[in-house]
């Protein structure tokens, strides 16, 4: 029999562990079976001997929770959860208190500028120049700060698996990117392969599972990988598969395992590959748990040197299909939402000196449902409108953004995020961030011990951001040689 004390206290928390349906009708019958569990003799949905039990169920009896938390593995999915992540009373996997109760997460802690002395890695958008303004050709790329420059994007063609162009004018790039090494002592320029888009719908979704669990579809991978980065003067391939494992991504649950050999593999073909340079091996994350649970970042660490987190497009319009969140406004960057995704990496013993944080030279922008509502958490009814240059609604550059603050706009701090809301034109919302907030970040990174940032996307700066990077920061500037007009900060 399920206790009435069981079933008040699974009621209390069903709304935090369950997406938002399941909140709205917890109930069910021998004919109406629950969407997540077992359902009772009482008529509840729930996990565990005290709904499953043959004895105490009507319907979904088979139902099985995501972790075990003491009632026992038969009516468990795994004795644990992904990523060391909580196991709460109920059988469901997270990090909030509403899992983990009072246990916290030992973080790193540092006093010195490990990250805005580290690596500053810069993504260059290969398809860039098809925007019809702001445009940033290889030689206009502001050199002095960046250590590192990732070309995106490079992908696999999905029958040979040999890396192929996005296309012929974004190929044309390669070396004229790879040729600012000649003008800044130190600079490595990499190909970043795959991108969000190269796992949507189509040819080119499946080629990430189909290359990681065939040995004869990575030695093709190799051999052509490595003549690509000779031919083009890179120094690394950092691989941007969004995301393994993933079934909305295309992701298979072999993907977990076969991602870790496959880095090993390419390794090894790197090694042995009889150059005298060597060439570095990156890996993009995500930082949302449901993504970044496909991935064994533990395995990968030793083999990587290393991971670049996405701490950025944490909110856009997507949210509004998101039952839990839905269709408010929230900066697509939060320096709160930051922490909770590295304490996931701290959760594994990722090394700090190992992980890049995110930055970004755009904002995620909305359309206000109500203009006399426009404070974080206010409904939005779409993205805002196309700026000028990137023409896409819902996401303005660095510079759209600073036209529009030129022209009047509204701008307000989120103290506890570290980020900028601009508001305009009755209805236009958009967060951003801009010296003041980069600052809060790269303390916040240089405490957590960091070994660097990121940046999406350099083209979308004009290099005044990067400027305040470099004004707000410890970081050293990088020696540039010859006549290169793009320093505009000399």
């Amino acid at each position: 029999m399920t206790s009435t004390r069981t079933v008040a206290a699974w009621l209390a928390t069903f709304g935090l562990l369950l997406f938002s349906v399941l909140a709205q009708d917890y109930t069910c019958s021998p004919t109406k079976p629950c969407a997540i569990g077992c359902c009772s003799n009482g008529g509840v949905c729930g996990l565990g001997p005290v709904f499953c039990a043959a004895e105490n169920c009507t319907s979904s009896c088979g139902y099985k929770s995501e972790c075990d938390p003491g009632w026992g593995i038969q009516w468990s999915n795994a004795s644990t959860c992904p990523l060391n992540v909580c196991c709460s009373a109920f059988g469901f996997c997270g990090s909030t208190a509403d899992f983990c109760g009072d246990t916290k997460v030992p973080e790193p802690s540092c006093s010195g500028n490990s990250a805005t002395n580290g690596r500053v890695i810069g993504y260059y958008e290969g398809w860039n120049l098809e925007r019809s303004c702001n445009t940033m050709a290889p030689e206009d790329v502001t050199l002095g700060y960046w250590t590192h420059i990732n070309f995106a994007f490079a992908y696999i063609d999905p029958g040979t698996f040999e890396i192929a162009p996005m296309s012929n004018d974004v190929a044309a790039l390669y070396q004229r990117v790879s040729a600012l090494k000649q003008k800044q002592n130190g600079l490595e320029v990499w190909i970043s392969v795959g991108g969000w888009s190269f796992n949507d719908p189509g040819a080119t979704a499946t080629t990430f599972s189909n290359l990681a669990r065939s040995t004869s579809a990575q030695s093709a991978f190799f051999k052509s990988l490595i003549s690509f980065l000779v031919n083009n003067n890179f120094d690394g391939v950092d691989l941007d598969w969004e995301y393994p494992v993933a079934p909305d991504r295309f992701g298979s649950p072999d993907d977990f395992v076969n991602f870790v050999s496959f880095l090993k593999n390419l390794r090894a073909a790197f090694d042995n590959a009889g150059l005298s340079h060597r060439f570095g091996i990156s890996l993009t994350l995500p930082s949302s748990y449901w993504y970044l649970q496909g991935f064994d970042i533990a395995g990968m660490e030793p083999i990587l040197d290393w991971f670049n987190v996405m701490t950025y497009d944490l909110h856009g319009t997507w949210d509004a299909g998101v039952k839990s969140i839905g269709n408010i406004v929230q900066a697509h960057t939060n320096l709160t939402e930051i922490n909770l995704a590295l304490q996931l990496l701290w959760r594994n013993n990722i090394d700090p000196a190992k992980v890049n944080m995110g930055l970004g030279f755009y904002g995620r922008s909305f359309t206000l449902t109500d203009p006399s509502c426009s404070a974080t958490g206010c409904p939005f009814s779409a993205g805002g409108n196309a700026g000028p240059c990137t023409a896409t609604a819902g996401i303005l550059s660095s510079v759209e953004i600073g036209d529009v603050i030129s022209a009047g706009a509204t701008v307000t701090l989120d103290k506890d995020a570290a980020v900028k809301i601009v508001t305009w034109g009755g209805n236009q919302w958009v967060s951003y961030d801009d010296g003041e907030t980069m600052k809060t970040k790269l303390q916040y990174a240089n405490s957590k011990c960091l070994g660097g940032t990121l940046v999406w996307a350099m083209d979308l700066d004009n290099g005044s951001m990067i400027g305040d990077m470099g004004k707000t920061s410890d970081f050293s500037k990088k020696v540039v040689t010859g006549d290169y007009s793009g320093l505009w900060f000399y």
